[in-house]
């Protein structure tokens, strides 16, 4: 009797031992359940997003240099403080430009779902913009989705975002044919090319006080800064091309020739041609009298940095270059290299003599004439000579010792500046294959090899000519 009872008991042991671990099983369910179903996405980095972009095509030069590098951009704030120099409705904007993973959109798709925030359409945005002098619609923070690792301090793929809807509505511009090239992923419709009086804020300065040279506010004082960008507070400021709507003529899209100065253009014939476009562009020493078959005679943006200009008018005064050129339709865009260019855009707004620096006490109507005005100088922003560096010429450079003094060179800024304000763009002078062919400069007057010099990477960007030329997006001029 008692073993029968002890093995009803061992029975009853065993059921609730198997009711307890059913239990168990079924909690434990519950509580998995409960969490996301999907696998955990995982950031692309930056290289890979550029080598994705180009499977059916060349490998571009600069990707094949770093396509070890693998950089991540660092999440933005989502705080966001209101401008101390404009009302109180503007906000400055950082947008990190950030891909995530496989089968989500690029970069550059992220920016325009954010503009997409807006409650007026694109057409209203438009016409609202050929007629208005505001400045541009600043756009709300936005954090990075899945930040990874961090970048190297000093790339900072990071910009503040301007609202600035385009001036035409080209059917075929550059701006609508770039999503379909190997260049749409890295080209952010919305960074602002120039800065202006709007942009200074301490929040701001404090961002781009982390990067020296032409990428950021390093090495200058907030007061100065202020005081330097509060001259550029119009609508010519902050518009590249400011006079578009006196000059269109009903045309559909702005037509720009952008004009190195490379020898290539020697005996090229090209200067009628240049001249029928709506802007022509040139940098440094410009020298046109004497050149005009080649190169014509007209300029409406002149793009330079102080130090560039200082050394041109040395270098080439034995060929005849005098200064910048000067006419009614000519504006001076900054390359800011240092506190001196600040100080000598200032200068030449209030009709100053230079307060300090290595321009001390200097003229500025000697370099860009008595009849200059705040509304004919201009400045790139930072944000967009670093966003050239890093996403168009990121060179083997970046990992020497030289790499804060390495930018892109002064002419790719022009034509990459009219690449991101123009809706075609025509390209003269610039490096190509056969330059070996051809002195350095059309001017020369025997002949001169190219020279190459560690903060420029002259041969990078003769590829990226090549690229941009073939997906369509310039039209590069080239001997047959």
């Amino acid at each position: 009797m008692s073993s029968m009872t002890g093995m009803a008991l061992q029975k009853r042991l065993v059921v609730c031992a198997v009711a307890v671990s059913a239990l168990l099983l079924v909690y434990i369910l519950c509580v998995n359940l409960e969490g996301p179903l999907s696998l955990p996405v995982m950031p692309l980095s930056f290289s890979q997003v550029l080598r994705s972009d180009s499977q059916n095509s060349g490998e571009p030069l600069d990707r094949q240099i770093n396509s070890d590098q693998r950089t991540h951009p660092p999440p933005a704030s989502t705080r966001t403080v209101p401008h101390e120099h404009t009302r109180a409705t503007h906000t400055p904007t950082l947008k990190t430009q950030t891909s995530t993973a496989a089968g989500h959109k690029p970069a550059e798709n992220n920016v325009l779902d954010v503009s997409k925030s807006s409650s007026r359409s694109d057409a209203v945005d438009k016409a609202k913009t050929r007629t208005s002098t505001k400045g541009p619609t600043m756009q709300p923070r936005r954090p990075t989705q899945a930040p990874g690792p961090t970048e190297p301090p000093f790339i900072g793929d990071t910009y503040m975002s301007d609202n600035v809807p385009p001036q035409t509505d080209c059917p075929d511009g550059i701006r609508s044919r770039v999503a379909k090239t190997d260049f749409g992923g890295r080209f952010l419709k919305n960074i602002p090319v120039l800065q202006w009086a709007n942009h200074t804020t301490r929040e701001q300065h404090q961002r781009l006080s982390k990067y020296p040279g032409a990428h950021g506010w390093g090495g200058i004082d907030y007061k100065t800064l202020v005081e330097t960008l509060s001259v550029l507070n119009s609508s010519a400021n902050w518009r590249m091309l400011d006079d578009w709507k006196n000059r269109s003529n009903g045309s559909e899209c702005i037509r720009c020739a952008v004009v190195g100065n490379g020898g290539i253009l020697k005996d090229s014939k090209k200067g009628k041609e240049i001249d029928g476009h709506d802007y022509v562009f040139r940098t440094n020493g410009a020298i046109i009298k004497g050149f005009e078959q080649d190169v014509g005679s007209r300029t409406t943006h002149y793009t330079f940095s102080t130090n560039t200009l200082m050394n041109s008018m040395r270098s080439y005064a034995g060929a005849g270059y005098k200064g910048p050129p000067l006419s009614e339709e000519t504006r001076y865009i900054f390359l800011p290299d240092h506190d001196r260019d600040y100080l000598l855009m200032k200068a030449a707004a209030t009709h100053t003599p230079v307060e300090r620096g290595n321009e001390r006490g200097k003229d500025p109507s000697k370099y860009f004439g008595k009849d200059v005005s705040a509304r004919k100088l201009k400045m790139y922003h930072p944000d967009f000579i670093r966003y050239l560096r890093n996403r168009f010429l990121r060179s083997k450079a970046l990992k020497t010792k030289y790499k804060d003094i390495y930018r892109p060179s002064t002419g790719a800024t022009m034509l990459l500046a009219a690449l991101h304000t123009c809706d075609q763009v025509s390209a003269y002078g610039f490096m190509t294959p056969d330059y070996k062919n051809y002195s350095d400069h059309y001017y020369d007057r025997s002949y001169h090899s190219v020279g190459f010099f560690i903060n420029h990477d002259l041969r990078m960007e003769m590829t990226l000519w090549q690229q941009l030329h073939q997906a369509g997006l310039i039209q590069l001029y080239m001997h047959k």
